[in-house]
């Protein structure tokens, strides 16, 4: 979610709704004897009132869960969910006369902090992540769909490979699928939006002259790198390193291997692309395995301690 105009309105209501709040609680904390107290008039409207809040930013997960429900559109309780759940936090501790007290007020007041924080930090990253992914990664694809974009990639590969060095020795199951690969490229020629081309046409079994350097770089780094995408096994992992390596590889090969050599690095580069994708996505999405629990236990526990305070 970006903070962009259309979060004014919230902005300002968050705002004046502090300066309430903080406006009637400075003459209540000064003329109590004993010091604020969650027990007293003032303490329970304003934990009656945080409570209310902390509960509408939980509901939002139920109103995701059922999108049927026809309650306001999801970007508005996306806006309330975010900032009356930082007034939220002002208001508890109003509540509480910024003392944390016994056991289990002390667990929810650190819990409520944690999922502030959470929040917050979930937030400044959805400022500039989904925008650097747009320029960093312009082979984006659907998250759910990169294993098998990947393995696509793979089997293409293998199949132009195969075409100028031959055979690649590869087990069994792998071989089969290769070949299957190869007439979908030959077919299509389509991999990923990415023209899978080649020059070079020669029957199966027939290496063409000088590919040994190629083959035995494509099996030693460039399909591993293709399989797991990992930049710190791999020197393909940086652009700049994979340049170099591939620049070198050139010299190691006659002219009419080159293009083959271009498309191969073409597809290394895809491959950085959908590595950094996934490593964006769960710094986009990680902090929510924090934020969510954190939520639900606040939740059950504001549900026991309000229990507990109407029972003694």
């Amino acid at each position: 979610m970006l903070i962009d105009q259309t979060h004014k309105v919230w902005i300002r209501w968050t705002v004046l709704l502090a300066v309430i709040a903080t406006a009637a609680y400075i003459p209540y904390h000064l003329l109590s004897l004993n010091g604020p107290s969650g027990g007293s008039w003032p303490g329970l409207i304003y934990g009656i009132a945080g409570s209310a809040l902390m509960l509408y930013a939980g509901l939002l997960s139920l109103r995701k869960k059922i999108p049927t429900w026809r309650i306001g559109r999801a970007e508005t309780w996306m806006r309330g969910h975010l900032w009356l759940g930082l007034l939220s936090l002002l208001l508890i501790c109003f509540h509480a006369g910024f003392r944390f007290g016994g056991p289990l007020t002390t667990v929810l007041m650190w819990l409520l902090i944690g999922i502030i924080l959470s929040g917050v930090w979930g937030l400044a990253l959805q400022q500039f992540l989904p925008r650097l992914m747009m320029t960093q990664v312009p082979a984006e694809t659907i998250y759910e769909q990169i294993d098998h974009v990947v393995e696509q990639l793979i089997q293409a590969t293998d199949s132009l490979i195969e075409e100028v060095c031959g055979p690649l020795g590869l087990p069994t199951e792998e071989a089969a699928t290769t070949t299957v690969a190869a007439a979908v490229v030959k077919s299509e020629g389509v991999v990923k939006g990415r023209v899978v081309k080649s020059k070079t046409k020669r029957a199966s079994g027939e290496p063409v002259a000088g590919s040994e350097p190629l083959k035995e770089f494509y099996l030693t780094e460039a399909r591993p790198f293709l399989q797991h995408g990992s930049a710190r096994l791999s020197r393909l992992g940086q652009a700049k390193p994979a340049a170099t390596l591939f620049d070198h590889l050139r010299t190691l090969l006659p002219t009419s291997l080159h293009q083959t050599v271009d498309e191969l690095a073409a597809a290394c580069d895809e491959r950085r692309q959908l590595s950094l994708q996934v490593r964006l996505h769960h710094w986009l999405h990680g902090w929510l395995f924090v934020h969510v629990p954190l939520s639900m236990a606040v939740l059950v526990l504001t549900i026991w301690h309000i229990v507990m305070a109407l029972r003694y």
